[in-house]
C-alpha cells in the first residue's frame, strides 16, 4: 500500500532503484520516478508518496533545494538521500532538513530492503494504519473484473458492499479509503486492457472534495460496464465462448473470423489476439479441429455416407475434407472407419 517516489537525473540509476525498491518489500507497491527536484515537487503535489529517495546532484533543483522545499511543505513525509562518496560531506548537509537516511552508490538490494523496511516500520509506529491483507484485494480485483466483464452489475453490487463491510469492521479512514479506491480502479484497468480487446481509458482520477470514495469508485466500474455493454452490442456473454457456441452451430458452413467478430461487436484483430490468447488456438485451427471432431462422430454411425459427412462439416470440396481429415486424425476416413470395423 506504500508508494515510494525515486528521483535521479540517471535513467539506469533512476530505474535500478526503483526495481529495488519494488523487490524489496511485498507491501510496496509503487514505485514513481522524477528526473529531478522540480519535477518531484510537481509529482509530490499531485499524489503524495509516503517515501522519497533523492540524489543530490541534479539539474534544474538539486537534492539539497529539494530535501529544504520538502522540509518545509511536507514536513512528516520520509526523505532518503542518496549520493556518491565524493558528495558524502554535501550529503549530509541535508540532515539539517529532517532527512531520514543516506545511502552511498552503488546501492544493493540489501540495502535499499533495510532502509525501506525500516522507514516503513517508522510510518506504522507513528500512524496506526488499518490492514487490508493482499489477498483479499486480489480476490476483490479478480471476482470485479469477471463482473464487467461478464456484463454483471449484481457481482459488482455485492463486491463494493463487501469492501464497504471490510473497511467499516477494521475502522480504515478517509485516506487510506481513497487510496484503496484508486489502487482498485487503477489496477482493474490494467487487467481490463491486458486481455487486449477494447482499450478502456481510465477515469478521471480520485481527488480531494470529490464523491466519497467508495461510491467514485461504484460509479467509475458501472461506468466502464455500460462501455463494454454498448461495445459488445448488448451481447451478454463473455466473447470467446460465445465465439464457441456460435462456431459449434455453424460447423456445416464456411465460417469466417470476421463473420463472428462482427457478430461480437469485436475489432476482427482484436478478436483474433483474444482468440488465441484463450485458447492458445488461432480462430481456424479452433474450427478445423471441432470440424473434425464431429466428422470422426459422425463416421462412427454406419448410415453416413463418407460424402454426406463431408459436407456435414462444412466441406464443399471433398478431396479438401478427405485430405484435411488425414493431416488431422493420421488415417483417411475410409482408412478411420475401417479402424473402427465399418465396411463403406
Amino acid at each position: 500500500m506504500y508508494r515510494i517516489l525515486v528521483v535521479d537525473d540517471e535513467p539506469m540509476i533512476r530505474k535500478g532503484l526503483q526495481k529495488l525498491i519494488r523487490e524489496s518489500d511485498l507491501a510496496v507497491c509503487e514505485a514513481d520516478t522524477a528526473e529531478n527536484g522540480a519535477e518531484a515537487l510537481e509529482k509530490i503535489a499531485l499524489r503524495r508518496p509516503h517515501l522519497l529517495f533523492t540524489d543530490i546532484k541534479m539539474p534544474k533543483m538539486d537534492g539539497l533545494e529539494l530535501c529544504r522545499q520538502v522540509n518545509e511543505r511536507y514536513p512528516d513525509l520520509p526523505v532518503v538521500v542518496i549520493s556518491g562518496y565524493g558528495d558524502f560531506e554535501y550529503a549530509r548537509q541535508c540532515l539539517s532538513f529532517g532527512v531520514k537516511e543516506y545511502m552511498l552508490k552503488p546501492v544493493t538490494k540489501a540495502a535499499v530492503s533495510r532502509t525501506v523496511a525500516k522507514l516503513i516500520s517508522g510510518l506504522e509506529a507513528r500512524q496506526p494504519q488499518a490492514y487490508i491483507p493482499l489477498s483479499m484485494t486480489e480476490a476483490w480485483l479478480d471476482r470485479l473484473r469477471e463482473g464487467i466483464w461478464h456484463l454483471r452489475p449484481e457481482t459488482i453490487e455485492q463486491v463494493m458492499e463487501q469492501i464497504g463491510l471490510y473497511c467499516a469492521s477494521v475502522k480504515i479512514d478517509a485516506r487510506q479509503l481513497g487510496e484503496l479506491a484508486q489502487e482498485i480502479s487503477d489496477k482493474l484497468l490494467d487487467r481490463l486492457n491486458a486481455l487486449d480487446v477494447y482499450p478502456f481509458e481510465r477515469p478521471q482520477r480520485l481527488a480531494e472534495g470529490d464523491l466519497p470514495a467508495l461510491e467514485w469508485l461504484h460509479r467509475s466500474m458501472i461506468g466502464t460496464l455500460g462501455l463494454l455493454r454498448a461495445k459488445r452490442k448488448g451481447n451478454l456473454k463473455e466473447p470467446v465462448e460465445e465465439a464457441k457456441n456460435y462456431i459449434e452451430q455453424h460447423l456445416n458452413t464456411e465460417l469466417s473470423l470476421e463473420e463472428v467478430a462482427d457478430r461480437l461487436g469485436l475489432n476482427p484483430s482484436y478478436f483474433s489476439q483474444l482468440f488465441k490468447q484463450m485458447t492458445n488456438e488461432t480462430f481456424v485451427q479452433y474450427r478445423t479441429k471441432r470440424r473434425m471432431e464431429r466428422a470422426k462422430r459422425l463416421l462412427s454411425m454406419p448410415y453416413h455416407k463418407i460424402t454426406d459427412v463431408s459436407a456435414e462439416v462444412g466441406f464443399a470440396d471433398h478431396p479438401h475434407f478427405t485430405k484435411t481429415f488425414k493431416k488431422y486424425s493420421g488415417l483417411t476416413p475410409s482408412e478411420y472407419r475401417d479402424s473402427l470395423g465399418i465396411k463403406g
